[in-house]
């Protein structure tokens, strides 16, 4: 990808820059500005540079229809508070703007176009609709690695018609999975969660060649526990995939990476109860599995103190509920205490939550805001708005 960076004269040339500001609001706030924040050093850079920025972004999920509660209003606030500087959202039709129509003052520096999402184009990837936006540019920049997975109008579709670069943030979080990925240093280890193997199949597989360890945890790891013949009580797992279990053991095993699962649990009778710990063999009819025991995380320090690099993708329990938080809480200091030893990467909304509750997102070595976009970049796929780029 070419950079930013890379560009010789900047000055006073209108930039398009596609970012995924899509933030948590509620009750007219911002509620966590962590994908703000993140690519301030973007907007500061292309400021410094004397260059006029059209702002592209989305929130929600409008699905092409103008939604009031979804409006940029309050992350166009947001941003103009961390720059200084007038921040202007444009409401009007895209279609009926032209590029003149933008700076039309001389003190404008940052302009915000309204949802993009409100366009049923944009998701359909029309390309009407990307020469229409990059008409209003001379140079497009992208630094939202978080939707581009996604083949849409201003994410890939636009770079046919402008000079394309990459941001200072897309660049960081392609670089940091590039390293867990390609660049490794070994042991090498990730520990993933979630409650479906059937979605990180792909992923679990493209990773056990390269890694020496894999730890699953979460709802995952009841479904190889039933496939191990162990009862489960009323947990939550996913039917007919013995196969797919089956099939991650022997590809392990041919591959010389190891597959760890929990020795022991900690249970409750509901979501809302106080965690008991069990055995394996102890499980009730009535028990859920929430949680990993405290052999389990014994077994786990001793893996992370064996590796090199930590990839990690899901929290251990039902971390929702404090009392079967202790597991996630306990790895993520873990991790964290042991400093420029490890080379540690973190994604995946609810693991980056369980970071930020003990703000220590600077403890780790990056620390992902994107989900999807994450998971299929593991799982070896090429995205679109990152090839649109190459």
């Amino acid at each position: 990808m070419k950079s930013i960076k890379n560009i010789e004269n900047i000055k006073n040339k209108r930039v398009i820059l596609r970012l995924d500001l899509n933030v948590p609001i509620k009750n007219g706030k911002i509620t966590d500005a962590n994908r703000i924040d993140k690519v301030m050093p973007t907007i500061e850079f292309l400021l410094k540079k004397k260059a006029k920025i059209i702002i592209i972004s989305h929130v929600g999920r409008p699905k092409g229809k103008i939604v009031k509660e979804l409006s940029l209003d309050l992350v166009s606030l947001y941003i103009k508070s961390k720059i200084k500087k007038e921040v202007s959202l444009l409401k009007e039709n895209i279609f009926n703007l032209n590029k003149e129509d933008i700076f039309k003052s001389s003190k404008n520096e940052v302009i915000l176009l309204e949802n993009i999402r409100f366009y049923p184009e944009e998701e359909a990837n029309d390309d009407k609709f990307s020469k229409k936006l990059a008409s209003l540019g001379e140079i497009y920049v992208n630094d939202a690695f978080s939707c581009s997975h996604r083949n849409h109008a201003s994410v890939s579709k636009i770079t046919k018609y402008l000079p394309s670069y990459s941001g200072i943030q897309i660049k960081t979080e392609v670089d940091a999975l590039n390293r867990i990925t390609s660049e490794i240093k070994k042991p090498i280890t990730c520990i993933i969660g979630g409650s479906k193997i059937s979605t990180k199949i792909n992923i679990i597989k493209n990773l056990i060649p390269k890694f020496d360890s894999i730890i699953i945890v979460g709802a995952m790891a009841n479904n190889i526990f039933k496939f191990k013949g162990l009862n489960i009580g009323k947990s939550v797992y996913e039917k007919d995939i013995d196969n797919l279990i089956q099939e991650i053991f022997s590809y392990a095993k041919k591959n010389h990476c190891k597959i760890y699962f929990p020795k022991d649990v900690k249970i409750g009778k509901k979501l809302n109860d106080i965690s008991i710990e069990k055995d394996l063999r102890d499980i009730e009819n009535d028990d859920m599995i929430l949680d990993v025991g405290s052999k389990t995380l014994l077994e786990i320090k001793k893996i992370i103190d064996d590796s090199s690099t930590i990839l990690w993708n899901g929290p251990l329990g039902y971390f929702e509920n404090e009392n079967f938080s202790l597991g996630s809480l306990e790895v993520a200091k873990y991790i964290a205490n042991r400093g420029n030893e490890i080379f540690s990467v973190v994604g995946g909304g609810d693991t980056v939550a369980v970071i930020n509750s003990l703000n220590m997102k600077d403890k780790f070595n990056f620390v992902s805001t994107a989900g999807g976009a994450f998971l299929e970049y593991l799982e070896g796929k090429v995205l679109p708005g990152i090839k649109a780029l190459n």
